[in-house]
């Protein structure tokens, strides 16, 4: 069973940049990047396969958020660049994501999520 554990969260000024790591017990998934601020719903916010040549994007962190993993390692990696107070969310990593919507699925297995906070 797929487990996963989130870690790299923290407190950034505006136009600060913070890299979120996940770690995956398992490979042959689709790992995705979700976030939920206080009061909002739970969205998408990055998507790759499990071979790491496919990648999607919310258009709100196009340009600016890059996910990546490293297989042999089993880590999933989220690079924030350019963050703006709206980016203030816990962020959770889970599998399997849909490449094609960057969705989840109700079955995909969640992180315990890690808190970034933008602010001056």
């Amino acid at each position: 069973q797929l487990q996963l554990v989130e870690s790299g969260g923290g407190l950034v000024q505006p136009g600060g940049s913070l890299r979120l790591s996940c770690a995956a017990s398992k490979n042959y998934y689709a790992i995705g990047w979700f976030r939920q601020a206080p009061g909002k719903e739970r969205e998408g916010v990055s998507c790759i396969t499990s071979s790491g040549t496919r990648t999607n994007y919310a258009d709100s962190v196009k340009g600016r958020f890059t996910i990546s993993r490293d297989n042999a390692k089993k880590m999933v990696y989220l690079d924030m660049n350019s963050l703006r107070p709206e980016a203030t969310a816990i962020y959770y990593c889970a599998g399997p994501c849909d490449i094609y919507s960057n969705t989840y699925y109700s079955d995909s297995t969640w992180g315990q999520g890690t808190q970034v906070t933008v602010s001056s």
